[in-house]
């Protein structure tokens, strides 16, 4: 099956305590059905001191399940499904279903 969310693909939250938020995927797990995105479902996590970092309390994201993405249209920036089309040369390309455009040129 391909992949309808990609490392480096604008999305949006629609569910939970960051719903309505926008971030850009940093990385997609498939087997798990899960991402982590830039800036959402941030968790703190305590460190303990090393010779090479500082002890602290520090702020990172902690990975959301793909249900709970939708990809952003490049039009608008609104959530939108996601559709397939094979161009003439014979490339599948995704589609936002809300708007019609190409997600990869």
């Amino acid at each position: 099956m391909a992949a309808k969310i990609k490392k480096g693909d604008k999305v949006v939250v629609m569910t939970g305590r960051d719903k309505g938020r926008t971030g850009e995927v940093l990385q997609v797990m498939p087997k798990d059905e899960r991402a982590i995105v830039r800036g959402v479902n941030l968790v703190k996590r305590h460190q303990k001191q090393t010779p090479r970092q500082e002890a602290g309390i520090f702020s990172k994201e902690a990975t959301i399940h793909l249900s709970n993405l939708a990809l952003a249209d490049p039009k608008d920036g609104k959530a939108t499904r996601v559709g397939f089309k094979i161009m003439e040369d014979g490339r599948k390309v995704r589609v936002a279903k809300r708007s019609g455009e190409l997600i990869d040129g």
